[in-house]
């Protein structure tokens, strides 16, 4: 049997509203870490189970017993190291780097001293900041969308190169800090990052465990034994549903635990329903076979209700991208008025782009904000949730190369408006016919930085992100914003997977037409046969013809010239051989990202251009070396 799609609608709703209600009746309260048996205390941080102060008190292992110094500081020693204690967690403990003092940006590999032993191994949940690393394929761009302070508290800049210990691509568990000497690194950070947040505490987290070996029954009543994720045979005791504590036989064991009245509630309080509570669950036992068999009764009125078939129904529309944009939380519902004011009825003078994504408007809203409006054409309500599925996924990109999507517009009949923030330099078209007629020059240096930043960005998203993205049409640089400091924000990325071609074109599509790209930024021009005047031209030696003139390419330094010369045969075997995917994106961005990263060993003006480049991410630079405005 096949349900239209108000009919399924209605049905989800009907589920989603009995799947509340069951929830609402079965909540309970989390408990915070629970203090050991003693409630020892050292300054402001209480000690948890197992844990210890006095060798006195219950506890596991002396593997946990700490030390308090002056009443302030708490240390873990491990063997002959000593590890100042800065947080706890239910799974491990926050320590810093022996021997710091004062505030130090980076340490050396060898300082930690530690790898893993039967109590204690370095967490997965670490997030590292690694310092002049040769080898930069190691670096993740995703780390850049953490929050990660240093040492003196404050924000910590851009990192040279960053990388989870949680991707196990490289590093695994049971690797000490050292591993990373491999890749040339030569110092590095690390904070710990925990899940479902994006927020780093500065220092290294420890996972505990204890061995699963060991005679003592170690887990309460109402407790499961659990796996360490690190420490191989290690086990923890984790309280079963509908109970808080540490879980241990020797330590607060579990308590039952419940929400009564609106309140968290603990023990024998959670077997005395109050009278209030009975009411409530007679009347919750009253209403909600009503409930389902009004919504039952509705549901099959609409079965019956007579649907138009291929009809394109905007409340059908409406639903489905509200359903689709409340999951990709950054995103805004506009009126078509609001976008039609914004962009002068899109009339003409506002495009910016206008080919098979779809068309591109510059528009101010009413607040001042600048942004751009691609319209996409949906034929069918396949075509509808084909898009919004995509914007979903490109929603939840978080990358500074990436135009931030602002939201989306769905009263316009069969076209979508999607929104993407229009930053303060607008399109690197416009600085490229600039140049031209020498009002501005985008000098090399700037271009190069452009470049790199639009092949890491789109190697990321084929890469990195799960299903890939693809752009499919940025061989035009009007797709390509720029910021006030001339960094990359991509945007009009395609919405229809119809005209997207299966997986292996989308690879080949993508380096063809960057390889369009880097010769409009090498020459300025973007005319239809510049692929065939391009390689004739620097077939025959002849590259300085189709250099923009406004580079002036003989007065260059040599270096220069050759960085040009580089990048136009990147920009040659992107164009011969993307096709046959004998040349990936990740390819391109790593030979682009290579020349950016010798380019900046030449002086302070190329210093300062990449000081607040997203290439941070992936090229490793001395912190000495680098600006923080």
């Amino acid at each position: 049997m096949f349900f239209s799609l108000k009919q399924q609608v209605h049905y989800k709703a009907m589920l989603l509203a009995l799947l509340l209600l069951s929830f609402t009746l079965s909540s309970r309260p989390v408990m915070s870490l629970v203090p050991n048996q003693c409630n020892d205390q050292c300054g402001t941080i209480q000690i948890p189970f197992p844990f210890h102060l006095n060798i006195s008190c219950p506890s596991i292992s002396t593997a946990f017993r700490l030390s308090c110094l002056n009443s302030t500081t708490l240390y873990l020693h491990i063997g002959f190291k000593t590890y100042r204690v800065l947080d706890f967690f239910s799974d491990g403990v926050l320590v810093d780097f022996p021997g710091t003092t004062g505030c130090r940006q980076y340490n050396d590999l060898n300082a930690f001293g530690f790898t893993k032993n039967d109590h204690f191994g370095i967490s997965g949940d670490n997030v590292l900041g690694l310092y002049d690393c040769e080898d930069s394929s190691l670096c993740k761009a995703a780390c850049e969308t953490n929050d990660l302070p240093g040492c003196d508290g404050n924000n910590g800049g851009s990192l040279g190169c960053c990388y989870p210990l949680s991707d196990h691509s490289i590093w695994h568990f049971g690797d000490g800090f050292s591993f990373f000497s491999k890749f040339g690194c030569r110092g590095f950070t690390s904070w710990v990052v925990s899940r479902g947040t994006n927020t780093g505490k500065r220092g290294v987290k420890l996972e505990w465990a204890i061995p699963r070996n060991i005679s003592d029954r170690i887990c309460a009543n109402n407790a499961d034994m659990v796996n360490a994720t690190t420490i191989e045979a290690g086990v923890r005791c984790l309280c079963k549903d509908g109970f808080v504590g540490d879980g241990f036989a020797k330590g607060a064991g579990c308590i039952k635990a419940c929400i009564k009245e609106g309140q968290e509630a603990y023990g024998k309080e959670c077997d005395r329903p109050k009278h209030s509570h009975k009411k409530l669950v007679i009347l919750a036992g009253v209403l909600a076979p009503i409930f389902i068999l009004v919504s039952l009764f509705l549901f099959l009125c609409i079965l019956k209700r007579p649907v138009k078939p291929g009809s394109f129904q905007l409340d059908q529309a409406r639903y489905n991208s509200t359903l689709l944009f409340r999951k990709g939380c950054r995103t805004r519902l506009f009126s078509y008025r609001e976008l039609d004011e914004a962009t002068r009825a899109f009339e003409d003078s506002q495009m910016l782009v206008n080919d098979k994504n779809g068309t591109i408007h510059a528009g101010i809203l009413s607040d001042g904000s600048h942004i751009a409006v691609q319209k996409v054409q949906c034929e069918t309500e396949r075509d509808l949730i084909d898009v919004l599925s995509r914007i979903e996924l490109i929603s939840s990109v978080v990358h500074r190369n990436l135009a931030r999507l602002v939201g989306c517009c769905i009263e316009s009949g069969s076209t979508l408006l999607v929104v993407y923030e229009y930053p303060a330099n607008g399109t690197l078209e416009k600085h490229l016919q600039y140049s031209k007629g020498q009002k501005f020059v985008l000098d090399w240096y700037k271009r190069l930085r452009i470049a790199t930043e639009i092949a890491s960005i789109l190697a990321y998203m084929q890469y990195e992100i799960a299903p890939p993205i693809f752009h499919h049409g940025l061989k035009l640089s009007d797709y390509v914003f720029l910021d006030v400091d001339f960094s990359v924000k991509i945007s009009g990325l395609a919405l229809l997977s119809s005209g997207c071609g299966d997986g292996h074109n989308n690879y080949e599509n993508d380096v063809y037409d960057f390889g369009l790209l880097l010769l409009e930024i090498i020459s300025g021009n973007k005319y239809t046969n510049m692929p065939t005047v391009a390689l004739e031209k620097i077939k025959s030696g002849k590259l300085e013809e189709i250099v923009d003139p406004s580079l002036s390419y003989h007065e260059q330094p040599i270096t220069r010239r050759e960085q040009i010369e580089i990048v136009a045969d990147i920009a040659t075997r992107c164009l011969l051989f993307g096709a046959d995917a004998k040349i990936g994106m990740i390819d391109v961005a790593k030979e682009l990202v290579h020349i950016a990263k010798e380019g900046n060993k030449k002086g302070p003006e190329f210093e300062e251009t990449f000081s607040n480049s997203s290439l941070l991410q992936m090229i490793s630079m001395s912190p000495d070396s680098i600006h923080v405005p």
